[in-house]
């Protein structure tokens, strides 16, 4: 499965909605939020005998290099694809297309999140390798998630029925209002945009130049650039002028035919505190917490204690309901589930009254 298959794990997200774990040096994909070791790290190891060490790539952007790094020691710094400013997903996957393509335009690459939770690593890895042969055929394709709820959080993709593995995509479909979310569960055609994708690196190259003309240009001036030895510096000077674009908007939704392969491998995006409390282990009344936290009449609350002291305080919820409690070194956060979507607003917050370290 391995032989000319990449990987290219994108990894320069912000996480701001979970702060104060998730900082500006150490984001969501390098926290351990669900599962053993940082979300990253999981996502290296699931797509390892996928595409082997060899053709693993990780983007990210330059101030998180050394965080990278630490958390796949095993890396080579030349596997990575280190991003100047932060432009959305087009310029980055782009510039991956055109890198592979120099050398194997008829490889196949995975796009896929860093930041994400599985909970069934075998039947990712095959509804993976379906994608990888829809790809190979030389059709873009992308996993759709089945829906488990009327979700208004996330994206969707309407895709024509089929009997066999691989759907016809026929449209992204932004975030709906609640009843047209429940319509979508009920007809059974509409599935989760995960941002999982799957081309042959020059399909990519020419479906940017025909939709992303701007864009193109850009990478073609750092193909230029490779040829004389000076695409690293180039890159410090192209990259930030290129579209801020994400792969879906620029490309994926113009795109035609378009594939979709049905995934349903326990899938979750971990978007905020309240969905890495869903996951966690609860007890009778429904807490979840570290050893040694004191609950009395108390339910449904999630407490994270990220603390490195030694001399740890002990953390008590007495007749309180639905909170997620988060502690750091320098940083206590207290938020009601329903909340918790609105934490990156406290991010917002601090940076407006300068308080930058804490973010």
């Amino acid at each position: 499965m391995s032989e000319a298959v990449h990987a290219v794990i994108l990894a320069g997200g912000a996480g701001t909605r979970f702060w104060p774990a998730s900082r500006r040096l150490r984001p969501k994909q390098l926290l351990p939020l669900a599962g053993e070791g940082a979300l990253l790290r999981q996502s290296v190891d699931r797509v390892l005998p996928l595409c082997g060490p060899d053709r693993l790539w990780v983007a990210t952007g330059a101030h998180l290099v050394d965080a990278t790094l630490t958390t796949l020691p095993e890396l080579p710094r030349s596997q990575l694809f280190i991003e100047p400013a932060a432009r959305n997903t087009a310029p980055c996957i782009g510039w991956a297309a055109h890198v592979i393509a120099r050398t194997d335009p008829n490889a196949v690459v995975m796009a896929l999140p860093s930041d994400h939770h599985i909970a069934d690593v075998g039947g990712y890895r095959t509804a993976l390798e379906t994608a990888v042969a829809s790809a190979r055929q030389g059709v873009l394709t992308t996993i759709g998630i089945k829906p488990t709820h009327p979700e208004t959080g996330y994206g969707y993709i309407e895709a024509e029925r089929s009997a066999g593995s691989v759907w016809k995509a026929l449209r992204f479909v932004e975030k709906p209002e609640r009843a047209r979310a429940e319509a979508f569960l009920s007809a059974g055609t509409f599935f989760w945009n995960a941002g999982m994708f799957f081309f042959r690196a020059g399909d990519m190259v020419r479906a940017i130049a025909e939709h992303l003309p701007l864009l193109a240009r850009g990478l073609e001036a750092l193909d230029a650039a490779a040829l004389l030895g000076t695409e690293p510096a180039q890159l410090e000077a192209i990259f930030p002028t290129l579209p801020a674009v994400s792969i879906d908007v620029g490309v994926m939704e113009k795109m035609g035919p378009l594939a979709m392969v049905p995934g349903d491998f326990g899938w979750n995006d971990l978007g905020s505190w309240l969905t890495v409390s869903e996951l966690a282990v609860k007890d009778a009344a429904g807490n979840s917490a570290p050893p040694g936290v004191v609950f009395v009449d108390a339910k449904g609350n999630h407490v994270t204690d990220l603390r490195e002291g030694s001399a740890k305080r002990v953390i008590a919820l007495c007749g309180v309901r639905d909170l997620v409690v988060v502690e750091t070194d320098d940083a206590l956060l207290i938020v009601h589930r329903d909340e918790a979507q609105h934490v990156r607003e406290i991010v917002e917050a601090l940076v407006a009254r300068g308080d930058r370290e804490l973010t």
